[in-house]
């Protein structure tokens, strides 16, 4: 199989904001990762900010990524990987072990997923992205894929979602979607719209408004991981901007746009059956 090197975003012009400036600059995927971040007071503030990035990056289609740290790789650059490619402390991911618990999980989820009788069981079995999707977006164990959301609101919810004193909002540009799956031979990317794949059955996607982002192809064997630098298994690759906020003060001056709970963002197991199976799978695997 031809492997694909994903694409830095800005082969083409990109506009962004470095620093605390209010005007958008012609800029490199590097200066936004190597940068602080844009501080933004409030909703109201990200929004418009997030609706002129929109329009100067008309190319792509913006998805959103909230977290409480910015992580940094040796370059001191925003660093996005999928959880499989996360290092173990100071430690180069096991991938050997990875991706046995992973082909585990794979086959517990078509077992018990084809018991309950839910739709899509077919395309389950033959697509592993979908498979890869389910175990990602209910945590059951690390995978080759990266959760985003459509959602602006809900990705800055979950930038405060652990009560911390720096909430980092990233936002990344992607080629145009089409259907359930994109695939785009030219970006190297694979985007999963979590709606279209996972049962009616299953809360959690529709809540979050969530996506996945892999590789293209995926490359579904520790052998093939170990050949590629690590700089090449990174979703910061397509970041078009980075903004930052302090929580305490971000939501209370955004007056009509709350945050979203965190009950919300998490569907319980007796509303969202999904995750019932998903925590089932969970237990039955070893330690990652």
């Amino acid at each position: 199989m031809v492997r694909h090197r994903m694409e830095t975003i800005g082969s083409q012009q990109i506009w962004s904001y470095l620093g605390d400036s209010e005007e958008l600059t012609a800029t490199s995927n590097t200066a936004i990762r190597k940068s602080a971040g844009t501080f933004v007071s409030d909703y109201l503030d990200l929004a418009r900010r997030m609706a002129a990035l929109q329009f100067r990056n008309r190319d792509y289609v913006l998805m959103f990524r909230g977290q409480s740290g910015d992580h940094l790789n040796r370059s001191r650059n925003t660093t996005l990987k999928p959880t499989i490619a996360r290092p173990s402390g100071s430690s180069r991911p096991d991938y050997v072990h990875r991706f046995e618990i992973l082909r585990r999980a794979e086959d517990l989820l078509v077992e018990r997923y084809s018991a309950t009788g839910y739709q899509g069981v077919d395309r389950l079995r033959r697509q592993r992205i979908l498979r890869w999707a389910i175990l990602q977006h209910y945590e059951v164990c690390p995978t080759p894929l990266l959760d985003v959301t459509h959602s602006l609101r809900i990705a800055a919810s979950f930038a405060a979602d652990q009560d911390a004193d720096q909430g980092y909002l990233f936002a990344l540009g992607l080629p145009n979607l089409s259907g359930a799956i994109t695939a785009s031979a030219e970006a190297g990317l694979q985007v999963v719209r979590l709606s279209s794949v996972c049962p009616p059955e299953a809360v959690r996607p529709h809540v979050q408004e969530g996506y996945l982002l892999g590789e293209y192809p995926d490359l579904d064997r520790a052998e093939q991981k170990n050949l590629y630098p690590a700089y090449e298994i990174d979703f910061g690759l397509r970041l078009i901007a980075k903004f930052r906020f302090e929580p305490r003060r971000f939501w209370p001056n955004s007056r009509n746009f709350p945050p979203v709970p965190r009950a919300a963002l998490y569907p319980t197991s007796a509303d969202d059956p999904l995750r019932r199976m998903g925590d089932q799978i969970r237990d039955l695997l070893p330690g990652f």
